[in-house]
């Protein structure tokens, strides 16, 4: 296989929201441009750096280097929801319906219960799920689907039997596929691998992959359509963590190269979630580690189509 990323030499870093003491942002979305203005969602929390008792916020940039936050876009949910404890890790994903109908505009997050625990990493933690919400403006407001979740963890003895998260969404062969990470029941984050469920609307139902897990590493889900193809940033967890790949098919991984991959990284998707050969990415946002919190960076690369 030809090296799809041949300009590629590294990540440069620069602060898109500073640190702020007692606030958590983390786990930022992939960003778009709609009318000349960046959009960016994240988890937001003053309750601890983790994240797990977050909500959604987001914020917009007119040159994707300065950015201001706007507020909420998430909220937790009610007494005795699936999501009430908190609402994170969000993704994006833009529909063009045409035919004079509307742009909608759909955060895919994960959800957790109350009462919660992460049991410190280990494997007694509460189970996750992810569910979406719909608007038609990046603005909001921000709809959660009465069908919530969308995806849940799998049977007994699945990859993913006890957590799915981070959702990230692509285009690809007239249906949504959404590559997720999951975790067994009984593992530890070091064990999270990355799975594919594919739905033929945006609101599912997905169909998780019979070839799950794709990729048997990562933690953070980046993946994008470059070329005709999928690339994937791997993060350092797993046997095949720190490491930059691609798949003509979607489905099948080969390492490329070794990478140091941004935390949490949130590409600018120039595809615009429409099907078709993908542009690459070139820069995003990203997670920064801050004294007691983390906060956000952009990062740039050269990871374009040549």
């Amino acid at each position: 296989m030809d090296n799809p990323f041949p300009g590629f030499t590294g990540f440069v870093y620069r602060t898109a929201i500073p640190y702020e003491c007692g606030v958590t942002r983390r786990d930022p979305s992939p960003v778009v441009e709609v009318a000349g203005t960046y959009y960016v969602w994240y988890s937001r929390s003053t309750e601890d750096s983790s994240g797990y008792a977050a909500s959604v916020w987001w914020a917009s940039s007119p040159d994707g280097l300065a950015w201001t936050e706007r507020g909420e876009a998430v909220p937790k949910g009610s007494t005795g929801s699936w999501d009430e404890h908190g609402v994170f890790t969000p993704s994006v994903l833009v529909v063009e319906a045409g035919a004079g109908a509307p742009t909608t505009f759909h955060l895919y997050y994960t959800g957790v219960p109350d009462p919660f625990t992460n049991d410190d990493g280990g494997p007694g933690g509460t189970p996750t799920a992810i569910g979406v919400a719909v608007a038609e403006s990046p603005l909001g407001p921000w709809r959660k689907f009465a069908g919530n979740p969308v995806l849940k963890p799998g049977p007994q003895g699945a990859f993913d039997s006890h957590r799915v998260d981070d959702a990230c969404l692509i285009v690809r062969e007239g249906a949504y596929w959404l590559y997720y990470k999951g975790r067994g029941l009984g593992l530890t984050p070091a064990q999270t691998k990355m799975g594919l469920a594919v739905g033929s609307t945006p609101l599912g139902p997905f169909e998780k992959s019979s070839l799950n897990p794709l990729i048997d590493s990562g933690h953070e889900v980046c993946v994008w359509p470059h070329g005709d193809g999928v690339a994937a940033l791997v993060a350092p967890t797993g046997p095949q963590g720190n490491t930059l790949q691609y798949s003509e098919d979607g489905l099948h991984f080969d390492i490329v190269a070794p990478v140091r991959a941004p935390k949490v990284p949130g590409p600018f998707r120039a595809d615009g979630f429409t099907e078709g050969t993908g542009p690459g990415i070139t820069w995003g946002i990203c997670q920064g580690a801050g004294r007691d919190r983390p906060y956000l960076l952009r990062f740039d690369c050269h990871l374009a189509r040549q």
